[in-house]
């Protein structure tokens, strides 16, 4: 589970984090789609893991639980909100936007009713979304290697070309 090591972090804190963590994925993991598809799967694991012992669920625990998640929403969200004229089209970044209020509305319902159903929702966006971003880096994989696979030959070919 998260640990409770960060109550006391401020707003700034949090910024200079977010900040870190952004400099230290660019630095070290090759693709950064992995690395948030593993984030948000290892939430979705932490969830599932309260969900299937509920009986045994205290409030610190859930609200721990949930912050995780919500400070994973919260970079995306910023991300999305701050990189306008970035990669990513207006209707993507609305729509991550949007995703983000509704997983934060809906741990508030959670923290103010608990029941172990409402997780399900958010257990299935986080492993969704990281389904979807695990095929889009195999899919631009399968690519990369397309494009090597079509550049050796007539690369080849050209020095048969020039030697002739």
């Amino acid at each position: 589970m998260p640990s409770q090591d960060n109550k006391d972090q401020t707003p700034n804190q949090h910024a200079a984090a977010a900040d870190l963590y952004g400099s230290n994925v660019q630095k070290n993991t090759p693709d950064q789609r992995e690395l948030e598809a593993h984030v948000l799967l290892k939430s979705a694991k932490f969830l599932a893991d309260i969900q299937n012992d509920w009986a045994n669920l205290n409030s610190e625990v859930l609200e721990e639980t949930l912050k995780y998640n919500r400070q994973i929403w919260m970079m995306f969200y910023d991300t999305a909100l701050e990189n306008a004229e970035g990669d990513r089209p207006d209707d993507l970044r609305s729509n991550i936007i949007n995703l983000a209020n509704f997983i934060f509305k809906r741990e508030i319902e959670i923290l103010s009713a608990p029941e172990k159903t409402k997780l399900n929702i958010l257990i299935s966006i986080n492993r969704d979304i990281a389904a979807g971003l695990m095929e889009q880096q195999k899919n631009m994989a399968a690519s990369d290697n397309k494009s090597e696979a079509e550049q050796q030959p007539a690369a080849s070919t050209g020095s048969l070309e020039t030697s002739a």
